[in-house]
């Protein structure tokens, strides 16, 4: 087959679902700033005009991206308990997040939302209504959840991004210089923790969610007593 044929036959089999698959392709392998619809087309073996008989432009590609990303992450279920269905909705969140480490900053700076973000609104919303919270502390709820699950994604990345040691490592390093008479709490810290029992991200991840849900609850049970 000459290079013209395969090149004919790569646009022929290019789809719009193709198209956005291989833009989240791209920005988990080289960052979102290395996106372009150049650089997709080149990932997608055709030419940048190909691309535009299936999508309108770059931004039309990110709000698909976006809502991809977000088809990931567990919904809760008609009749589910609000306080298990958030949960798994925030463990699901941080998962697809960190496959996908730029998705974060684009899920909240794009203005336009797809379909699934739409389903994923509305199946939380239903579901906190459902459970007697009031609008207000519903938008609360949810905003408060966004943000510990991003925070402490963020944080992470920082690290990774800073090509910093591993928690263990920093703190053999710190402990081996630290003057523990004037610092006995922070050398304690580290000598009776973190070198035995090392850094958890799961196990601190878990313990900062239910800290949030606990608050939850008890707003929620305020409101009924």
């Amino acid at each position: 087959m000459s290079d013209g044929s395969k090149r004919g036959a790569r646009r022929a089999g290019l789809t719009r679902v193709r198209i956005v698959r291989a833009a989240v392709a791209l920005a988990d392998e080289r960052g979102l700033d290395a996106l372009s619809m150049r650089a997709l087309g080149r990932a997608l073996g055709v030419e940048a005009m190909s691309l535009y008989n299936h999508v309108t432009d770059k931004d039309d590609v990110l709000d698909a991206m976006v809502d991809l990303v977000v088809a990931e992450i567990d919904v809760p279920e008609q009749g589910e308990a609000w306080r298990s269905a958030l949960r798994r909705r925030s463990i699901s969140a941080r998962s697809a997040l960190t496959r996908h480490p730029w998705a974060g900053r684009l899920i909240h700076t794009r203005s336009t939302s797809g379909p699934a973000r739409l389903r994923a609104f509305e199946a939380t919303i239903g579901c906190l209504r459902s459970a007697g919270f009031s609008h207000r502390l519903t938008v609360y709820a949810l905003s408060t959840l966004d943000a510990y699950v991003d925070g402490f994604g963020a944080q992470r990345l920082n690290v990774a991004a800073a090509d910093v040691p591993d928690d263990v490592s920093l703190a053999e390093a710190l402990a081996a210089w630290l003057p523990a008479a004037e610092f006995p709490h922070l050398s304690a810290l580290i000598h009776e923790h973190v070198l035995v029992d090392g850094y958890d991200e799961e196990a601190s991840f878990a313990f900062g969610l239910d800290l949030v849900l606990d608050g939850l609850e008890e707003r929620s049970r305020a409101r009924e007593r």
